[in-house]
């Protein structure tokens, strides 16, 4: 297959070019102007800030992954950054799908990234993909997201949404920047209240990718995470075991609001029990279907 991967140098982009390049596909990264392709990978110039992608350039592709979009948890909100986190998915995802309708030959899939932030804090209720959209600033980014991204159905795509849980990588995100505290044994949970946290291995991710690119009955939205949600508590416990440390100094809920605000309430602190309902039904193959292992294999992540 020929692929176009839209956010190719981010940490889940160039696990995916990785792997399906040792599979033999041919792989095309949407590159921004001043920017250079991932090794291997051949070029799409394209400027979602303004408005420029040929369309004839998709042209002959077999699918595109669309990844593209500033990290929501990089530092606290203010009103920039949330127009950088909106506006980097939603003018990307639509300048991706005009093209894709514009082209001569289309390509037939688009697997356009989602997040978990979909449904909000659920506390300990569970959620599957049936479950409604929350009305926060992240869910209502994910509602207008996927919206974009399902237009290109005019097209004659198959569209599939994976709704990304917490990406476990010691390569970067979240579990990168969590490593040097609980390696000097400093760690300990999130907040001292118990929340549900939804995560998945970078492995079984980029797995699901390929999967979602190849098979043709997978569509519409999947819930992106292992079947197996833990607590806060229990997260920091299995990395402790995995890193042979304890890890029994809470980060004060106070704090962490004081300095990151909002992103804080619905990123760091946020309760999300979220389950693979859809992948479960079609018994996906998950290599790292739980937590202790998948750190075990996160921390050696490069």
């Amino acid at each position: 297959m020929r692929i176009g991967i839209t956010g190719a140098s981010g940490l889940v982009g160039t696990a995916l070019v990785k792997a399906l390049r040792s599979q033999g596909h041919e792989i095309l990264a949407f590159v921004r102007p001043g920017s250079a392709p991932p090794e291997g990978c051949e070029s799409i110039p394209w400027d979602p800030s303004a408005g420029k992608l040929d369309p004839e350039n998709l042209s002959g592709l077999d699918g595109v992954v669309n990844l593209a979009g500033h990290n929501v948890a990089a530092g606290r909100w203010n009103a920039h950054v949330r127009s950088l986190i909106w506006n980097s998915r939603i003018e990307s995802t639509r300048l991706l799908v005009q093209a894709m309708r514009s082209c001569a030959a289309p390509p037939r899939v688009l697997v356009s990234a989602s997040a978990i932030g979909y449904y909000g804090d659920t506390g300990d209720l569970p959620v599957t993909e049936e479950s409604p959209a929350a009305d926060t600033f992240l869910a209502r980014l994910c509602v207008a997201w996927e919206q974009e991204a399902l237009a290109a159905r005019d097209a004659g795509a198959r569209v599939v949404i994976p709704r990304i849980g917490f990406v476990l990588s010691a390569a970067g995100g979240g579990l990168a920047r969590m490593l040097p505290v609980f390696r000097l044994g400093l760690g300990g949970p999130v907040g001292f209240r118990t929340f549900w946290m939804s995560w998945i291995s970078r492995d079984d991710l980029v797995a699901l990718l390929c999967w979602m690119l190849t098979n043709p009955d997978a569509e519409g939205a999947y819930n992106a995470v292992a079947p197996e949600p833990v607590t806060n508590q229990d997260f920091a416990r299995a990395l402790g075991r995995v890193l042979r440390r304890p890890a029994l100094f809470p980060v004060p809920e106070v704090a962490l609001k004081a300095v990151f605000g909002d992103m804080a309430r619905e990123v760091l602190l946020s309760s999300a029990r979220v389950l693979p309902a859809r992948l479960e039904s079609v018994s996906f193959p998950y290599r790292y279907p739980r937590i202790e292992p998948a750190l075990a294999r996160a921390v050696e992540d490069r």
